[in-house]
């Protein structure tokens, strides 16, 4: 199975307009699971990014490792947390030597992977690398968050790069779509790049059913607009959280 680098082309731009995600998140994965934990445990942060999450997990005294399909975006993350460990691996493909007592996702990551078997990949992956009792804590976009969130266009502006997406979403396939363009400097002129990257949304008995199927335990499901603070718009975001026996 070949990894996930959608993201490849994406990294800098990612990095530089998407990378406060982590900043609100933690709290949450705190309250939820990390909060929970021993002081200076292995924390896996699986679709780490550009490393932000990563590099907070080790501020706050975990011994974070950071997985993620997309070589550029490791390559930035090795720089933003310095203290982590990091390692290119498709997420429904992980083969990890160390355990772990918690394994984080974020920023609707999983929902990029676009069928129901590779999500159980997935899970059986983390089941695997978890240690006895060890939570797993990730977020979806629910359908709602497509319907609500996935529509219009954006565009940033800047001196060396030029980035303009547009959101679409097919309800019948259950699919999201976001259609990037993007100019960057190159020689004396620009290049220009187009790429797409789609997601998938499941239905919360689905995601529930598989991870029992795996083998978790202790299935918790929350409303992210009743945890992410600071007035963000979440609707259709959804935090799970499940425990390995």
């Amino acid at each position: 199975m070949s990894r996930y680098d959608a993201y490849d082309p994406f990294a800098r731009i990612y990095d530089r307009h998407w990378r406060f995600f982590a900043t609100n998140v933690y709290p949450i994965l705190d309250h939820l699971v990390l909060g929970k934990l021993p002081p200076g445990c292995a924390v896996l942060d699986l679709c780490c990014g550009t490393g932000q999450l990563a590099a907070e997990l080790s501020r706050q005294g975990f011994l974070a490792t950071g997985l993620d399909g997309s070589e550029a975006m490791i390559e930035i993350a090795r720089k933003t947390a310095p203290d982590a460990e990091f390692v290119v691996q498709d997420a429904r493909n992980i083969a990890l030597p160390r355990r772990f007592s918690a394994v984080v996702s974020t920023f609707d990551s999983l929902n990029h992977v676009m069928s129901l078997g590779e999500l159980e990949q997935v899970f059986e992956g983390v089941f695997a690398v978890l240690e006895d009792g060890g939570y797993f804590v990730f977020d979806l976009n629910m359908e709602e968050a497509y319907r609500s969130r996935w529509r219009g266009s954006f565009a940033y502006v800047e001196e060396d790069h030029v980035c303009a997406g547009r959101f679409s979403h097919d309800a019948n396939d259950r699919i999201g779509r976001l259609d990037i363009t993007l100019f960057a400097p190159k020689g004396s002129g620009w290049e220009r790049i187009d790429f797409s990257l789609t997601q998938r949304w499941y239905e919360e008995s689905e995601i529930r059913g598989r991870l029992r199927k795996v083998g978790f335990e202790e299935l918790q499901s929350v409303d992210g607009n009743e945890l992410i603070a600071e007035g963000a718009s979440h609707e259709g975001r959804m935090f799970f959280v499940a425990r390995k026996p």
